[in-house]
């Protein structure tokens, strides 16, 4: 089993920034693909950003240029650094791990097999 565990998450005004951490632990962390992913209420879960074991990275339509993900295999940390941040930004945000087989579906929660409990993003004035 991989665990993850989120942090970083609070209340935030519009245009301000957060920046959310991952952290792993049990297994080889730098053999999986890792994702964030959100889940606003009343709405799915949508997929935010990704990155692999090298380094490459994804974003979802509405995150490209706002929002970076990043990778420590060192500390087997994940962040999601979130800029310019939106009150329909608003979401419980979860981190999610695959093991990396290639470039298919890497927004697409149902790929991933492991979870975070989630960490609260509010952005409000």
């Amino acid at each position: 089993q991989l665990q993850l565990v989120e942090s970083g998450g609070g209340l935030v005004q519009p245009g301000g920034s957060l920046r959310l951490s991952c952290v792993a632990s049990g297994r080889t962390f730098d053999s999986y693909l890792i994702g964030w992913f959100r889940q606003a209420p009343g709405k799915g879960r949508e997929g935010v950003s990704c990155i692999n074991p090298g380094r490459t990275t994804w974003y979802g339509d509405s995150f490209e240029g706002r929002f970076t993900v990043s990778r420590d295999n060192d500390k087997n940390m994940v962040y999601l650094q979130m800029t310019s941040l939106k009150p329909e930004d608003t979401a419980v945000y979860f981190c999610a791990a695959r093991h990396w087989s290639g470039s298919l579906r890497v927004l697409d929660d149902s790929e991933y097999d492991f979870w975070g409990q989630g960490t609260q993003v509010t952005v409000s004035s």
